[in-house]
């Protein structure tokens, strides 16, 4: 009888297509890797496609961490039609001639957008709202409402302005933008705010999420391609270009790996990957009190 190789520890990047969930993206790769024990960071609207960051057995414990990095992407906004769901998924509600909308009104209201802001997250998405994901109350017809959440919009650029003639007739304009935001930002809710602040209602027709923290398009692979070849970024190289680096010595790698709480440098940053001899990752850690508090340990 012949072993099975085990799976690999690691994140795998993947070019996520149009139409699957993320957990589609995930049931796909556990037969991939032949393991049950794969996760994501960050959720990617089925409509939307680009970088999807996996984890794979252990490196299951970075995505968390992961999750909570910055995200870019690229876009295309609709001005002059709201739907449902804020992007192209969803039937649309309102139209309006957005064809008088000039690029100064447009840009002002991108910069309004734009920094420290507040959002109120799409109502189809899967918060929760008292413990009800938002999309179900949607579909159970309820009347509520979603309060705002403090993100950040680092970067929000409209790159040209097409016009066009949506399917109804209405005269619309398509703005393709690129975004770079906090984690938690929803982009067809600015594609939303940006209409609606014009007065001519908007909506997201299309999304590609570009970048996850350090991991990029250049690192992402297809499924097909996943399927072909499994391509495993190791957990020391992941942690390695995602957080702050901090080396230690035989004896602290030790005890950072049992959970003692150590003495270390201050860092910009947090979490911090831990390294012990020979370049082992031992440990995501964060700073309490000048403390290293371990978050999970690797070794």
């Amino acid at each position: 009888m012949t072993q099975r190789t085990p799976a690999p520890d690691g994140l795998v990047i993947v070019d996520k297509p149009s139409g699957f969930t993320s957990h589609d993206v995930v049931a796909k790769m556990r037969g991939i890797a032949r393991t049950r024990r794969v996760g994501h960071a960050g959720t990617l609207d089925p409509m939307a496609t680009g970088v999807l960051v996996l984890g794979i057995e252990r490196a299951t414990k970075l995505l968390g961490h992961l999750a909570l990095t910055e995200k870019e992407y690229l876009g295309t906004i609709r001005l002059g039609q709201s739907t449902v769901t804020d992007d192209a998924e969803g039937e649309i509600t309102t139209s309006a001639d957005a064809s008088g909308i000039t690029r100064d009104a447009i840009d002002t209201g991108v910069a309004a957008l734009s920094g420290a802001i507040m959002q109120v997250p799409s109502k189809v998405s899967a918060i929760k709202i008292d413990g009800k994901r938002s999309y179900a109350r949607v579909r159970g017809g309820e009347d509520f409402e979603i309060p705002a959440r403090p993100v950040t919009v680092s970067s929000f650029r409209v790159y040209d302005v097409r016009p066009a003639t949506a399917e109804d007739g209405t005269p619309v304009l398509d703005l393709v933008v690129s975004v770079v935001c906090s984690s938690g930002t929803y982009i067809r809710a600015l594609a939303r705010d940006l209409g609606g602040g014009l007065g001519v209602g908007g909506h997201l027709t299309a999304l590609r999420r570009t970048r996850v923290g350090p991991y990029g398009l250049d690192a992402a692979k297809t499924l097909d391609q996943l399927q072909e070849e499994l391509t495993v970024m190791p957990v020391a190289e992941a942690a390695s270009a995602a957080f702050p680096r901090w080396d230690v010595d035989a004896r602290r790698a030790g005890l950072l790996a049992n959970g003692v709480r150590l003495d270390m440098p201050a860092y910009d940053r947090s979490p911090v990957a831990a390294f012990g001899p020979d370049d082992r990752f031992v440990a995501l850690v964060e700073e309490q009190k000048g403390k290293a508090k371990s978050l999970a340990v690797f070794v």
